[in-house]
């Protein structure tokens, strides 16, 4: 698809970082599958993997991190 960011570039297939922040916590999660643009670099996530990397964030918040990295597992 074209890129809705830079509407220059084509996304492909490929896996990225995700950081989220939430008040005093940051969760970065790694090796997240995802389309990329190729000049921008902007990730779109599927409505499947967006709604993963909320539920880990969510568990790691509630779990009471203040800083968490980790890997997304399929």
């Amino acid at each position: 698809m074209k890129c809705v960011i830079c509407k220059q570039g084509q996304t492909h297939n490929g896996v990225t970082t995700v950081t989220l922040t939430r008040g005093p916590t940051t969760i970065v999660i790694k090796d997240v599958p995802a389309e990329i643009c190729e000049n921008c670099a902007e990730y779109y996530l599927s409505e499947d993997v967006a709604e993963k990397v909320q539920a880990l964030a969510e568990r790691a918040i509630r779990q009471g991190a203040e800083i968490e990295v980790l890997r997304y597992a399929a």
